[in-house]
């Protein structure tokens, strides 16, 4: 497909981020050269991927005559804080439900949303994952009381109207492809909430670019993912009537085994990955998702699984404000 039509979005992300070539990284082990698609470069604290699928989402709040957005995430969400900065952009109140406890000093991306106004509301991961839907509900109610209008987005905005960043991605990949004249045979992404696997599963068939998409899972496993992306799939079919060339993805691979012991626990061998790709490229990475995934790459590569592409992709989702909480850990030589 050349060309397709787009919803509304917002010129919240510097697109057209750069692929580059990671020599160093490449060369410690045989297998397919490393490129690395540089979307932790869509903005200064506005970056990553979570702004290229708030553009959409946050274009479908103006639409709708919205003042007001709720979202949710862990403590450190990167989502979280990328969606309190835009919505101070766009001067729009900002809510987060936070999965986890308040701590006594903000750090990292706790501190940037303090910093751009959002309110924040903490709750136990108990009392999160059995009531998120009715805490939406009720802190909607709470703003239409005071003649509001508050616009809801799911974690890491990764629905039918977030996806379409990611198949804006593939867009791009396709001109980054052709300009370096390279034919790569796997793109991988670290994936937590499914929207970026989707968005580039989708992109990857629409835009023809012959290569395979493996999110690589930070948390809960491949069945719960390859249901999630199918889910978001056919939600994005169900609302776009532009959508209706595409005839499904080849199918949907989740990469599994490199979760460790939960979602935001890194293991040495993260670190250790996290620092070796800083040394060898300057590639910065975080713990939670980057570092993980990067990390499932290299040793899914060292396997031979990518073996049949003279080139393979990472999506570099960003992250990096995660990282800084976790500092003690990442020198941590015991």
């Amino acid at each position: 497909m050349d060309t397709i039509n787009y919803p509304a979005r917002l010129p919240l992300a510097q697109e057209s981020t750069p692929l580059q070539y990671l020599k160093h990284c490449s060369e410690q082990s045989d297998g397919p050269r490393i490129w690395v698609k540089r979307d932790d470069l869509t903005g200064s604290v506005l970056s990553g991927n979570k702004v290229r699928k708030l553009s959409f989402s946050l274009a479908e709040a103006l639409a709708q005559g919205c003042d007001t957005v709720i979202t949710c995430g862990g403590v450190q969400s990167n989502h979280c804080r990328a969606t309190a900065i835009a919505c101070a952009q766009l001067g729009l109140r900002c809510h987060l439900i936070l999965r986890g406890e308040e701590s006594g000093v903000a750090d990292g991306n706790v501190l940037l949303g303090q910093l751009a106004g959002a309110s924040i509301s903490y709750y136990p991961a108990k009392v999160y994952f059995s009531q998120l839907e009715q805490l939406f509900a009720d802190w909607q109610h709470h703003y239409a009381e005071q003649g509001g209008k508050a616009f809801a987005i799911p974690t890491g905005a990764s629905d039918g109207i977030g996806i379409w960043g990611y198949i804006q991605c593939a867009e791009e990949l396709a001109s980054d492809f052709a300009a370096h004249q390279i034919e790569p045979g796997h793109i991988l992404c670290a994936s937590g909430s499914g929207g970026t696997q989707a968005g580039l599963t989708v992109g990857a068939e629409l835009f023809n670019l012959n290569a395979l998409v493996h999110g690589v899972n930070v948390c809960d496993d491949a069945a719960w993912f390859n249901r999630k992306v199918a889910d978001d799939i056919a939600e994005w079919l169900s609302h776009y009537p532009q959508a209706s060339a595409y005839q499904g993805p080849p199918q949907v691979s989740t990469i599994d085994g490199y979760v460790g012991p939960g979602y935001a626990k890194a293991t040495s061998a993260v670190y250790a990955t996290i620092q070796s790709a800083a040394r060898l490229d300057g590639l910065i990475l975080d713990p939670v998702y980057t570092g993980k995934a990067f990390m499932g790459m290299l040793a899914e590569r060292n396997q031979g699984r990518f073996n049949d592409s003279e080139d393979i992709v990472f999506i570099h989702t960003g992250g990096v404000f995660g990282l800084y909480p976790y500092k003690e850990q990442l020198f941590d030589d015991k």
